[in-house]
């Protein structure tokens, strides 16, 4: 793997960005109308429960750790949506340039992207509702590797099944994250889904993570197992992931050939 086709396929769609409207308000607008909806209605709920500030906290900040998700996961999936719309998976793979490169750009993408988006979105926050997600201290770190983790397998399963269908599935580059989303716990516990629903939690390593960020801000307390859980459960479906990608990617080039997922 060599460092400098990495930066410049990075390069490549950072230059992009500042001629993309889209692209901007994916990183800036969408989570500025979040923070005003989701702000306004725990405000609303704060007040109806006698003032109880930690409803406000939890539900800013799962929003703002939500994003970390998806800006992992979109970034992957759309930068392989743009090559394919624009004709130019051949053009790049004629190239030197070979596939964990090309991955490995996408990533670097993703956690640039998040970090502008979630710092962006961190700053409007604490301006119109006074929450910070620094109230988790040290634990912050570990929460936002994990949620990285989880949308670089996200994007991995989604790169895999455009490659292997095609675009008739492209929409799944802004949809499949969000199928997570109901089982994660990101605004609730885990405790109140059905039972079927909570079996399906326990399988997902956000769940873990917002129900370990709930503990720190109720009670203060924090359980170390459920980050191991989380950790090993993205390291696993980050495996499967790389796997089932590498594999549809391998079957695109010798197989089929290029203009099929065209």
């Amino acid at each position: 793997m060599k460092a400098h086709r990495v930066f410049a396929i990075a390069l490549r769609f950072v230059l992009a960005m500042k001629y993309s409207l889209e692209r901007l308000t994916d990183s800036f607008y969408w989570p500025i109308i979040d923070l005003f909806i989701w702000g306004l209605t725990s405000r609303y709920l704060q007040t109806v429960s006698g003032g109880n500030i930690k409803i406000m906290v939890g539900i800013i900040s799962g929003l703002l750790f939500w994003l970390i998700v998806w800006r992992a996961q979109y970034e992957i999936g759309m930068n392989l949506l743009g090559d394919i719309w624009n004709r130019n998976l051949i053009n790049i793979f004629v190239s030197p340039l070979n596939f964990w490169e090309w991955i490995s750009a996408f990533v670097i993408l993703g956690l640039v992207k998040a970090f502008l988006s979630f710092s962006f979105a961190s700053v409007v926050a604490y301006f119109l509702y006074k929450v910070h997600v620094f109230i988790y201290g040290f634990y912050f770190v570990p929460f936002v590797i994990l949620l990285l983790m989880t949308g670089w397998w996200i994007g991995f399963t989604i790169v895999g099944c455009i490659l292997v269908i095609g675009r008739r599935v492209e929409a799944f580059a802004w949809t499949l994250g969000s199928l997570i989303i109901p089982f994660s716990a990101v605004y609730y516990p885990v405790s109140i889904l059905p039972l079927w629903a909570q079996r399906i939690a326990h399988l997902i390593p956000t769940s873990y993570v917002f129900e370990a960020a709930r503990e720190i801000l109720h009670s203060g307390t924090y359980d170390f197992n459920k980050i191991l859980t989380a950790f090993f459960l993205n390291l696993l479906y980050i495996v499967l992931s790389l796997l089932f990608m590498k594999k549809a990617f391998d079957r695109v080039m010798l197989n089929r050939g290029m203009v099929n997922i065209y």
